[in-house]
Parts: C-alpha cells; sequence; structure tokens
C-alpha cells in the first residue's frame, strides 16, 4: 500500500465517521431525553466515573463553580444512588465520591452508547462484513490502549 493509497482510504473513513455520527444523533438523544438527569449532572456524573478518586471541592474547581453549588449538585447524584461519599484511605477528613454500580450503567448507556453498532444494524451485516468490523474494532481498540499506556505501536 502507498501513502497515497493510506491517505485515501484514511480520508474515506473519515467520511464514513461523520456520516455515521451524524445519522447516530437521534438515537442518542433519545436516551439522553429519557434520563432525569440535568446536563451539568451528567457531566458531573461523568467525571466521577472517570475519575474514582474526585472530591466535591476538586469537582469544583474543575467545573468553575463555587463550592456549594457543587455540594447541592453531587447531593442530588447522592440521592439518586449514582455517586457515593467514602471516607478517603488516608485521610479520614476527606470524602472522596465514588461511582455506584447504577452510576456507572447510567454513564455507559447514555454516554457509552454506540448505537451504530445497535444489534439492528449488526443484523444487516453479512458474516464477512462482521468479521472484518471485528478486525478493525480490535486494531482500534489495540491502538487506544497502547495510546492510554504511552506507548506507540
Amino acid at each position: 500500500m502507498t501513502n497515497q493509497d493510506r491517505r485515501e482510504v484514511l480520508k474515506s473513513i473519515e467520511s464514513l465517521r461523520v456520516a455515521i455520527s451524524a445519522r447516530s444523533i437521534p438515537r442518542i438523544i433519545g436516551r439522553l431525553m429519557e434520563t432525569q438527569l440535568t446536563l451539568q449532572q451528567l457531566k458531573v456524573l461523568s467525571s466521577v466515573v472517570v475519575n474514582e478518586a474526585a472530591t466535591t471541592s476538586a469537582l469544583a474547581e474543575d467545573f468553575e463553580v463555587s463550592l456549594p453549588t457543587m455540594s447541592r449538585l453531587v447531593d442530588r447524584l447522592v440521592k439518586q444512588e449514582l455517586v457515593e461519599r467514602a471516607s478517603d484511605d488516608g485521610d479520614q477528613r476527606v470524602r472522596r465520591l465514588r461511582p455506584t454500580r447504577l452510576g456507572r450503567a447510567v454513564v455507559a448507556e447514555i454516554l457509552g452508547a454506540r448505537p451504530e453498532l445497535g444489534i439492528d444494524v449488526m443484523d444487516g451485516l453479512s458474516l464477512d462484513e462482521l468479521r472484518a468490523l471485528e478486525t478493525g474494532m480490535r486494531a482500534v481498540s489495540r491502538e487506544l490502549q497502547a495510546l492510554r499506556h504511552g506507548a506507540v505501536t
């Protein structure tokens, strides 16, 4: 494969990625509309899921809001059983925020959803297409893992 061939394939993939993303928007919005979370609550919950050792004060700083504002927001997430406060192992005065199982599930369902890979879409693909998709997804997963650990493959 020449560099020109590679550029053309990458350009085609980018065009397809944009088209798939655009066609997936109605499915993603549908999931967002079904939740009772505000956008700000969803953002904070997502942050807690990603950074399980977060504190309310650190979140207030990250989101550039006052500590009382973030405390009320976290209180609502705790009340909905999406987040829990836990004592820090090293300093009992510090309260860490941890996502509950439900909190992780909500984030996975809404933000981790890949509607373009839903069973209704997959059912329309041939076995050869499914195998090719699997190969490509494994390669993307491998590269994401390598990037996460600072390695370059």
